[in-house]
């Protein structure tokens, strides 16, 4: 029996650039196997932990999916824009950051620990009428997305060099960090998007040790990597 037969969790650090879906694809070709699945999708631009199910773990997909999620940000304030990302075209500019002090910053990522009723943003995988919302957002379309209870169980301020700051959140599933960047520049009066985004850990597995991509061809390297 391979290993990818026994199955097992493969935990990937996922570099900027490729989708989640693309890295489960590597895998699927390295593994040789159809049966691999991620735990919870990162953006392209974003970095970080992907815990790839493999063979009969597959079945552990959805408690894994359903684990809480750290993550470090990085936001620029004074500049909104269509995708609430540095991908998107900017949408308008406001200089007020300058008189904020780091204080209001601090307490403002503070203040966003606990539950909320958060709105995701339009260029998204959330369904609208059956259709992802990037999609239609993408065509010019007009929709309201429905807003999602999610939680922010801890938020850290980590480093304050206006209009740029850095942050860490430890989440629920399903919390869109460029919709928490986003409603923090409104709370500042200000404006904001996310700008660099890395998941720390999911649940208890910390992105330490975590495979590269290209590792996945080493049998040795997933040999040591099974969780």
């Amino acid at each position: 029996m391979t290993a990818a037969e026994a199955g097992g969790v493969l935990p990937v650090d996922k570099p900027a650039g490729p989708t989640s879906h693309d890295v489960v694809g590597m895998a699927r070709r390295a593994l040789e196997t159809r049966r691999v699945g991620h735990t919870g999708t990162l953006d392209p631009f974003a970095t970080g932990l992907l815990l790839l199910c493999v063979g009969p773990a597959t079945r552990l997909s959805e408690y894994l999916t359903g684990l809480d999620k750290t993550y470090e940000a990085t936001a620029l304030l004074g500049t909104r824009t269509e995708t609430e990302d540095a991908e998107g075209a900017v949408v308008s500019r406001d200089d007020r950051w300058k008189a904020l002090e780091p204080s209001e910053v601090r307490d403002a990522v503070a203040a966003m620990v606990g539950p909320m009723a958060q709105v995701p943003p339009a260029f998204s995988a959330k369904k609208v009428a059956g259709e992802a919302a990037h999609r239609r957002a993408r065509r010019g379309e007009s929709f309201t997305l429905e807003a999602v209870v999610v939680e922010v169980y801890a938020a850290e301020l980590l480093e304050v060099a206006l209009p740029e700051i850095r942050f860490r959140v430890r989440c629920s599933s399903g919390t869109y960090v460029r919709a928490l960047a986003r409603d923090l520049g409104e709370s500042l009066g200000t404006g904001a998007h996310l700008t660099a985004l890395r998941r720390t850990r999911v649940g208890a597995f910390p992105v330490d040790g975590a495979l590269p991509p290209p590792a996945l061809e080493d049998p040795a390297a997933v040999s040591a990597a099974w969780i």
